[in-house]
């Protein structure tokens, strides 16, 4: 069925320290925009540890959030492409 899995790897400094929006929008904006696919997947995103250290978190901690939005066992994340 025309079914591809591709594997892309961008350097680190292509990206703003502590900035989780600035990453999501560099990688999925630009892939996602291609007209040239019918239907695309996110399978996974690997994070080097030494970059995920650069982000803040919430500024009341995590279990804070999760409680708010009654959200367990899941990433919390969103994102605005535009």
């Amino acid at each position: 069925e025309n079914q591809f899995i591709a594997y892309v790897a961008y350097p680190l400094d292509l990206f703003e320290e502590g900035s989780v929006t600035n990453m999501f929008t560099s990688i999925v904006g630009n892939v996602f925009g291609f007209k040239a696919l019918r239907a695309l997947r996110l399978e996974d995103l690997r994070i080097p540890p030494a970059y995920s250290k650069t982000f803040q978190g919430p500024p009341h901690g995590i279990q804070s959030e999760r409680d708010k939005l009654n959200k367990y066992g899941r990433p919390l994340l969103g994102c605005t492409i535009k």
